[in-house]
């Protein structure tokens, strides 16, 4: 009976620890015990040292394939599925023209119901396990999201109280309400989540804020992703009562009180360096979505390039996301990819794919406060882990190297990316098996 208790998984094992160290096992053991990481270790010394409870009925050997943690996608948009390959623009236009048109459809039950179905099905097959996720303003929409979303999520209603389409407008009263509302039912897996300044009022983000850090949840909007978008915010909030003399948009958010460890503001490109400082010092995450900034010929919306460096000079914390339907694919792979490839363009050594694996998996969950359980395979926490075949001739002598192979065999064909990974394994359950 005793060897029930355990489960042996086999192959070529990733282990993040940092964004210069990964553990490499070429042959590999991974070891569940009741849905948690028991141990790790190369399966020669593994089978030795648990030969007793190894039995054919629990060990799975995955052949040539890597065994990793699964994703953190820290910023992304289940509702804008539909617009993540349609031609894109730049940032504005594109939400005018496409994506608040598609958002405004989940006011109907029946459809955000099948949509959520499907979308959070791809989502773990992706091997995505957690992150943070905007839904439209409906709660019909949110309610299908949290129904059927698997893994270490926090999702919000956008909320959007002026200068947005009729359709998709609140009143700020309507918005506070459904804030409580949804506090109310899901408690700490809400996060709080006004689109943008331009679309969010004053009173809306203060009061919300409020309710928000009392219940202990996450915040997220975005901060600084165009100077368009920058000037736009500023002529908006300089209008209003005391906020006459903002100098930037991240002191917007700071007067708001959108600022603070749960924060999440997405993008963050175009930021100064007092900007810097307060983020730091509030200790607000920003959340960089490499495949939405990219070029439009790319499939962006050509927002520039993330300054990484300078973040961490700053001690500003980060992580990295999809930022669907900006981004243009799920996979995590593909923003790994679009991360390294970004830089090494411009010279910038130390985008490598180790770091980007450590800011898709266990930055982001350090950023959830789920570090203890979730990002690596350190032992005690939950079994998270994907499978990803490789071809029989991807031999590889590190992870930087391994992973280089993975990831440049789809670089022409980015939307392979999304049919990677054959098993996605969460707290001890295959959430996803391709076969």
């Amino acid at each position: 009976m005793a060897s029930q208790k355990y489960m042996f998984y086999k192959g070529i094992i990733l282990n993040p620890l940092s964004d210069t160290k990964c553990e490499f096992l070429r042959s590999g053991l991974l070891v569940v015990k009741k849905g948690k990481i028991k141990d790790l270790l190369s399966f020669e010394k593994g089978s030795k040292k648990y030969s007793s409870q190894m039995t054919h009925a629990n060990t799975k050997d995955f052949g040539h394939s890597l065994i990793m943690p699964g994703f953190f996608d820290m910023h992304f948009h289940w509702v804008q599925d539909d617009v993540r390959e349609m031609a894109k623009d730049s940032l504005l236009e594109w939400l005018e023209k496409y994506t608040f048109p598609t958002e405004a459809k989940y006011a109907d039950h029946e459809y955000a119901e099948l949509k959520a179905k499907g979308f959070f099905k791809k989502l773990s097959s992706t091997g995505t396990i957690g992150g943070a996720c905007y839904s439209s303003i409906h709660e019909n929409a949110l309610h299908a999201a949290m129904d059927h979303v698997k893994g270490h999520f926090v999702i919000g209603n956008v909320l959007m109280n002026m200068n947005s389409p009729e359709a998709l407008t609140q009143t700020d009263d309507e918005s506070l309400k459904l804030t409580k509302k949804m506090i109310k039912k899901y408690g700490e897996r809400h996060c709080f989540t006004p689109r943008f300044a331009i679309s969010t009022s004053p009173k809306v983000m203060s009061k919300g804020s409020e309710m928000a850090d009392r219940a202990k949840c996450f915040k997220q909007t975005h901060l600084s992703e165009t100077p368009a978008e920058i000037e736009f915010v500023l002529s908006i909030y300089r209008k209003f009562p005391g906020f006459e003399n903002v100098a930037s948009y991240t002191e917007i958010y700071e007067k708001t009180g959108m600022l603070g460890k749960r924060s999440l503001m997405g993008h963050g490109i175009h930021l100064s360096g007092k900007e810097l400082k307060l983020l730091s010092k509030t200790k607000t995450s920003i959340i960089h979505c490499p495949t939405s900034n990219a070029p439009i010929k790319d499939k962006g919306l050509g927002s520039g390039l993330f300054d990484f460096k300078k973040l961490e000079k700053a001690k500003v914390t980060w992580a990295l996301g999809s930022d669907i339907g900006g981004g243009p694919f799920l996979s995590m792979f593909d923003v790994m990819r679009s991360f390294v490839d970004q830089n090494k363009k411009k010279g910038i050594k130390e985008a490598t794919y180790v770091k980007a694996l450590h800011r898709a998996t266990l930055a982001g969950a350090e950023i959830m406060g789920l570090s203890k359980k979730a990002g690596n395979f350190k032992s005690n926490k939950d079994a998270n882990f994907i499978v990803v075949p490789l071809k029989k001739n991807a031999v590889a002598r590190s992870a930087e190297e391994v992973l280089l192979k993975l990831v440049s065999q789809h670089k022409l064909a980015r939307d392979k990316y999304d049919s990677l990974i054959s098993h996605t394994c969460y707290q001890g359950d295959f959430i996803f098996s391709s076969k």
